[in-house]
């Protein structure tokens, strides 16, 4: 099939000409008058390369550009210009376009140009049309991202997925863990049961034993009948253990039971009981240092770390930002009933934030953005939050999780000044125990004082 070409151009002579050269080189090739009836053919993505004129009546070739590279249409193009300045070839190619010639040309010069888009063309379509097919295959809808840090953790998934080995992922808070852990499991032959996630810093420590062992009757008070836990809910799949490190020494070693024997008790019982479950645990702390400081067992962490994940935060894979910002716009369109999409610029100044809560928080913004957008076009001004610009020092709280963090940071802040950084005493004064403290130090990015 031929490949589809479209020529706009305001001067009908030009355009003709073109026409005929492109459809003699053995190319469908249509035609457009205005930047405006270009627009409204190229955003459709029906066309393999758009060859545009510049200076067009009310629009201009690079209004036709940015629509149709906003679309996010797979079409490549190129602006023709007799008013050729490095400027405008710098402008254009910054907005996308494959490549820009100045008028006069010959027939030779646009010919190779052609084929130089086109080859690039081919090339994406064949990229897309593999990665497309690879993400149905091995259900990675929601794993977004170009960077070479996300194809290797994709490669990674692949490979592990199938063998049932014990998995750790560590990384930041928002950069998708749960995520990986659930693409892993998809990937399983545990595939058809349960994925059971457990929070365990969500959970109290009194809690958390009957939660995931279950108990008997009578274990506690309020034990009225026996129950099963999580654990054995999830017999034959996947059991995901949330920020692990949250856990204690004692609840640790239970764990490391599990790992070895594959058996559970519940609480009040002393008969074990197997469950064939896979473990794949995540934690935002540095296991090796909770390790050296006796936080965290140094068995259960080589039981763990069999294969691991390591989540880079956004802020070092800038290049998966756009991709982000485009899904999550239109997953919000079409949950909000909206049809929005970014201003010129957008994509740019947001690619230069931190994102200290990673793509989490870039949801979050997006969303918001979507949800309150004063038109059809998000802005800078809809991405940035009333009590919290873009370019910031310090986060202000927006939720009451956020005012006892900062109320928690400031208590141990003041406690830790008046004993001199000693983590026993502040402890003792605190009325918590030593792990305790030490944990909400790590969460709370609480440094001791040397």
């Amino acid at each position: 099939m031929a490949e589809k070409l479209l020529v706009v151009d305001d001067q009908r002579n030009m355009r003709t000409t073109l026409a005929l050269l492109l459809r003699a080189a053995g190319y469908a090739v249509e035609e457009a008058a205005t930047a405006e009836q270009g627009t409204e053919l190229g955003v459709t993505g029906a066309f393999d390369l758009i060859i545009t004129d510049l200076r067009m009546g009310v629009e201009s070739g690079l209004d036709l550009l940015r629509n149709v590279k906003r679309g996010f249409a797979p079409t490549e193009i190129i602006v023709m210009t007799a008013y050729g300045t490095t400027e405008t070839a710098v402008e254009a190619i910054r907005l996308g376009a494959f490549d820009y010639i100045q008028k006069p040309f010959s027939e030779q010069e646009l010919l190779i140009k052609v084929e130089r888009a086109l080859s690039r063309r081919r090339l994406n379509g064949q990229v897309q049309l593999v990665a497309s097919e690879f993400r149905e295959k091995y259900h990675f809808e929601n794993i977004i991202g170009r960077s070479e840090a996300i194809r290797a953790i994709l490669g990674r998934i692949v490979r592990v997925a199938p063998t049932d080995v014990t998995v750790l992922i560590t990384g930041e808070s928002g950069t998708g863990k749960e995520i990986v852990a659930r693409a892993i499991h998809a990937n399983s032959k545990r595939a058809e049961k349960f994925f059971v996630p457990v929070n365990c810093a969500a959970i109290t420590e009194t809690l958390l034993e009957s939660e995931l062992f279950g108990h008997a009757r009578g274990a506690f008070t309020g034990a009225v009948a026996a129950r099963k836990g999580l654990l054995e809910e999830a017999d034959g799949g996947t059991f995901f253990l949330d920020e692990v490190a949250e856990t204690s020494i004692q609840f640790q070693a239970k764990l490391l039971r599990l790992l070895e024997l594959r058996e559970v008790r519940r609480v009040g019982e002393n008969m074990p009981i197997h469950v064939d479950v896979r473990i794949i645990a995540a934690t935002n702390m540095e296991l090796r240092e909770a390790v050296r400081l006796k936080h965290f067992r140094e068995d259960l962490y080589y039981r763990l770390n069999v294969a691991r994940f390591v989540l880079p935060p956004l802020r070092e894979r800038r290049e998966d930002i756009p991709p982000l910002f485009a899904h999550f716009i239109a997953k919000y369109n079409k949950r909000l009933g909206k049809n929005v999409h970014a201003a010129d610029g957008v994509v740019e100044a947001i690619m230069t934030q931190d994102f200290r809560g990673n793509v989490r928080e870039l949801e979050n913004r997006v969303e918001q953005a979507v949800a309150f957008a004063h038109s059809d076009v998000i802005t800078i001004d809809d991405l940035v939050q009333a009590d919290e610009p873009l370019h910031r020092t310090s986060p202000t709280p927006r939720t009451l999780a956020a005012v006892v963090e900062d109320a928690e940071r400031q208590a141990i802040e003041n406690v830790l000044h008046e004993v001199d950084g000693s983590r026993e005493r502040a402890a003792e004064l605190l009325a918590i125990s030593p792990t305790t403290l030490w944990r909400k130090m790590t969460r709370l990015g609480i440094k001791d004082r040397v």
